[in-house]
């Protein structure tokens, strides 16, 4: 059997890894260590690190799903988690290049001073000038890497910089310093090579350098030469890298600029439930419908089904519960300059410390009369209203904490006039917590609760300290008109009635949604089981799935406007059924999927659907007319049996388009 290639995104997570272990190590030598005399040592190990992790930044940006040798599901995901990753590692470094920077000294009168200051100035400039020239080689090196051509096989010498042990069967054991024959190149990365001993195998091009035997005679002439350039080298890199440190230290927030021009109160912050859904699929819907594997996993912690009924086994939860959101009053408004795009509220389940559950996100409206007073379902609207406008929405959490509530997060997102700029900010937050002190459940009935300003682990902070600033009097009148000034959020929690109650039990343990979608769910849910808990030829098995339902369905969970299509499409087909068809839960699934497969999954990969962008009307209204005219056709061809005559155009075919990965994409 062949030795497995490794694909290039699994490669670069290799590399990773390995900047991880060198990283960590580096800041527990300098932590544990007197740093006086090792200064510069540490920061030209940081240096050292900064570049790798540049490099393999670059390599990843660079990586696309053909370039895998063989079906890769979630790569999107994958990357993504990748480059979030190296941010992190990035940041710690950072952190540690902080620490090891000497403090500046001021010495002298303010002539000296003055003096100084110009001299600083022309060493910065010099500095500039210096990191642009080197901007410039390096993008001259990099062009001249890429033109230049590698050929397929030959008998090319290349010098071992990295040590490496041979992980599988096939792979070739390397030491730095070690010269090898390269054999053969292959496109995936790990190239075929033959050591000094004749021993061959497979291995990482990234480990190897070029070499000749003509550097290796030329290298006691050329070594004083070599040892003068490769210290004016690290100079310049030194100057290099530490003025991108110091622009990256004193880069100043968007908020802050905003908050400083009295754009926005002083209460706003930058919105960190936004920050959490931008960085991956962890907190987003489609993460939380997936299984929840057992910790053996061999089985699953949340997935099971009755074999009497063939239905998915409910499950009673420790928190399952409705809500109704009603509105938002005295809520502050962003000034000139700043143009509001959306304004809404996303809510999770939360303990004070950390998110709990999926962020759901529900579009508030307001009256051009009063912008400080937020609504929620308008009723202006007609037919089947948007799951981003509806109001009502359910909760299901089954941990166990004590400080369990939910969160709510006011953001508006916005747009600079001046600068084009768009961002997320947060209006302010509300906690409502769900068991009192003897852990007995808060009553279901009306809450009135007051928004606070700054993030959720920020304490004592008003959304606008100008309401309170002005405040006087201790009567009971003026504390009542004083209250009515200040921002507050009407909710009511409320028990779900038995059918509510029946579905809630088949969802996930954790999941946050819109009620309007729920029977969704529960049928994505029950076609989940039968594949995973009945078609599998064993519980061991953990081949791909031939379930394009299954594979794509989480993808719409995120995009709202096929999720309504979704359910507007189920809608009519259920009004055609009849009352003993609706009983029938086989011909229901069956229903489901073909109602599924004719009507969403032909627009989800619609090369005429634009990628979805949150806030942008532009683009929304251009994917509505997309799923508009998709369905009326859709229609039009099922009542009349007729074919257009130009085919509808759809993006390049993809494995896990059609395929479920359970190990990819179970929790």
């Amino acid at each position: 059997m062949p030795p497995k290639r490794k694909g290039p995104l699994q490669t670069v997570q290799r590399e990773t890894d390995d900047i991880k272990k060198q990283v960590d190590s580096l800041i527990k030598d300098a932590r544990q260590s007197d740093v006086s005399g090792r200064t510069e040592a540490y920061q030209s190990r940081c240096i050292h690190l900064q570049n790798l992790m540049e490099e393999t930044t670059r390599k990843l940006k660079k990586l696309t799903k053909a370039d895998e040798p063989a079906p890769v599901g979630n790569y999107d995901q994958r990357k993504m988690e990748e480059e979030s990753r190296l941010r992190g590692i990035e940041e710690q470094l950072l952190v540690l290049v902080l620490e090891l920077s000497p403090p500046q000294k001021h010495e002298g009168g303010s002539s000296q001073a003055q003096e100084d200051e110009e001299e600083e100035d022309s060493e910065e400039d010099s500095e500039e000038d210096e990191s642009e020239e080197e901007k410039v080689e390096d993008e001259e090196d990099v062009v001249t890497k890429t033109t230049e051509q590698i050929p397929e096989s030959g008998t090319a010498t290349y010098m071992v910089i990295s040590a490496f042990k041979g992980e599988q069967e096939g792979d070739l054991t390397i030491q730095m310093g070690e010269v090898l024959t390269i054999l053969s190149k292959n496109e995936d990365g790990w190239w075929l090579a033959q050591d000094s001993k004749g021993n061959k195998g497979l291995v990482p091009k990234t480990y190897l350098k070029r070499y000749s035997d003509q550097d290796d005679e030329d290298y006691e002439d050329d070594e004083a030469s070599e040892d003068e350039d490769e210290e004016l080298e690290s100079k310049r890199m030194h100057s290099s890298n530490w003025d991108s440190v110091r622009r990256a230290i004193t880069e100043i927030d968007a908020t802050d600029v905003l908050s400083a021009m009295g754009a926005i109160p002083a209460g706003f912050r930058s919105s960190t439930l936004s920050k959490l859904l931008d960085e991956g699929i962890t907190y987003r819907r489609s993460h939380y419908i997936q299984p929840e594997l057992s910790q053996s996993k061999l089985s699953f912690k949340d997935l099971f089904r009755d074999p009497d009924t063939g239905k998915v086994r409910q499950r009673t939860a420790r928190t399952s519960l409705t809500l109704t959101l009603w509105s938002c009053k005295s809520i502050p408004t962003p000034g000139v300059g700043v143009q509001v795009l959306s304004r809404h509220i996303r809510l999770c389940a939360f303990d004070g410390t950390q998110v709990l559950s999926n962020i759901h996100t529900i579009r508030a409206t307001c009256n051009a009369n009063n912008v400080k007073t937020w609504s929620f379902s308008p009723r202006q609207m007609t037919g089947n209203l948007p799951s981003l406008l509806d109001r009502d929405c359910f909760l299901r959490c089954n941990l166990d904490t004590p400080e369990l509530g939910i969160l709510f997060e006011l953001g508006v997102t916005y747009i600079r006039n001046s600068t084009g700029e768009r961002g997320d900010l947060s209006c302010g937050w509300a906690f409502l917590k769900l068991f009192d002190a003897n852990g007995a459940p808060v009553p279901h009935r009306t809450y009135e609760l007051l928004v606070h300003g700054g993030t959720p682990y920020e304490k004592d902070i008003e959304v606008d300290p100008s309401l309170t600033r002005g405040a006087t009097g201790t009567g009971m009148f003026q504390q009542m008109m004083f209250s009515r000034k200040l921002p507050k959020l009407f909710l009511k929690l409320k028990s779900p009635n038995a059918r509510t109650r029946s579905q809630l039990s088949a969802l996930p343990d954790t999941l946050v949604g819109s009620l309007s979608s729920i029977h969704l769910l529960v049928l994505h849910r029950q076609l989940l089981a039968d594949a995973l808990l009945m078609n599998r030829a064993t519980m061991q098995n953990a081949d791909l799935i031939c379930s394009p339902l299954l594979a794509t369905f989480p993808e719409i969970m995120d995009q709202t406007d096929l999720l309504d299509a979704l359910r507007k499409s189920w809608l009519e087909a259920e009004n055609n059924m009849k009352r003993s068809e609706k009983r029938d839960l086989p011909l229901l699934k069956r229903m489901f999927v073909r109602v599924y497969m004719d009507n969403i999954y032909p627009l989800l990969y619609s090369a005429d659907l634009p990628p979805p962008r949150w806030a942008d009307e532009m683009v929304e209204n251009q994917r509505a007319r997309v799923i508009f005219a998709s369905l009326q056709t859709t229609s039009t061809q099922e009542h009349f049996h007729t074919h257009t005559d130009s085919p509808p155009r759809h993006q390049a075919f993809d494995i896990s388009q059609l395929t479920f990965d359970l190990l990819c994409m179970a929790q």
